[in-house]
């Protein structure tokens, strides 16, 4: 069996390093850098000849400079003649540009990554939560998307919530939405659902479902700006819900995330670390980040080892 090797870039360290600690192994030694002009300086510093080889690297913002840290990792095991190279990307950026939507002149990014991946080299992807499942189909190598929901589930089963109904943020979300509740002993679920009567009207939070003196716990796959998230939350308040919990597994958290979510109606928000929370996000005082460092190590294991993936979510 090829020597099991796990390298990170800068995007997560901490669930690097976490991921390592679960594995009783040291991560490898590389620096990447930036030259003087900003281009992605990468250097193996250790024998990797025909290890097997997993990069640790979640495509988060700054997006493009941790893209190219991978790439270029990836390359550079690849002429260090590694033995085979998994890509762990936990958080998979672009992933929101995933079609044409009435073949509009815009780019398939989701596409153009995944070729760009497929291209340097890389010949397994491990990822969670893809925001759209078919991209996998976008990759001329295997690609093992497992799924967050378990560390999410664990949360909220210990939570205490009295009397709980899921709430899908949206109709998109039904499907995750009805998923969690039968997890939790097919409990109640219930949806907002966002409408803009005409042009330059507000938005109406039409709410199916009963929430009155209720815990609602809202799921999705991320949260960006949360500006959608806080005003499904004001809704359920409003229709009498006793507390919101929001459960997503990305915590992407751009522009005004921590000021949307510090001035909203929800008690907490729980995320992983597939993105490392920054410093003006948890003074919000309201997100609790919950690590996929086991989850993740196990999928690695299973992975170098030729054991299977799904067996992992098979109850």
């Amino acid at each position: 069996m090829p020597d099991m090797k796990l390298f990170a870039g800068n995007a997560t360290p901490e669930l690097a390093q976490r991921i390592a600690d679960r594995l009783y192994i040291s991560l490898g030694d590389a620096t990447v850098d930036r030259f003087s002009d900003g281009e992605v300086a990468v250097q193996i510093n250790e024998n990797v000849r025909g290890s097997d080889v997993f990069i640790i690297q979640s495509t988060c913002a700054p997006t493009n400079d941790n893209l190219m840290e991978l790439v270029v990792m990836i390359d550079a095991m690849r002429r260090a003649s590694a033995g085979r190279i998994t890509a762990v990307i936990p958080y998979f950026g672009y992933a929101r540009q995933d079609r044409r939507v009435r073949s509009a002149r815009v780019p398939i990014t989701a596409k153009v990554v995944a070729d760009f991946l497929s291209n340097v080299g890389v010949d397994r992807v491990l990822t969670i939560d893809l925001h759209a499942e078919q991209i996998q189909g976008f990759f001329d190598v295997p690609v093992d998307n497992i799924f967050g929901t378990p560390v999410l589930l664990e949360d909220m089963a210990n939570r205490g919530l009295e009397d709980p109904v899921v709430v899908s943020p949206d109709l998109g979300g039904v499907v995750r939405a009805r998923a969690t509740a039968k997890a939790l002993g097919d409990i109640d679920i219930a949806i907002v659902d966002k409408r803009r009567p005409r042009a330059n009207v507000s938005e109406v939070m039409n709410l199916i479902g009963d929430v009155e003196g209720r815990d609602c716990v809202i799921v999705d796959d991320m949260i960006d700006t949360g500006g959608t998230l806080c005003k499904a939350a004001e809704a359920l308040k409003e229709r009498g819900a006793k507390r919101v919990f929001a459960y997503a597994t990305h915590a992407v958290f751009s522009g005004s995330a921590a000021k949307n979510i510090k001035n909203s109606v929800l008690d907490q928000v729980i995320i992983t670390d597939s993105i490392t929370l920054s410093k003006e996000m948890a003074a919000t005082g309201k997100v609790s980040q919950l690590t996929l460092s086991s989850m993740l190590a196990e999928a690695i294991r299973r992975i170098s080892n030729e054991e299977s993936i799904s067996a992992m979510f098979s109850n």
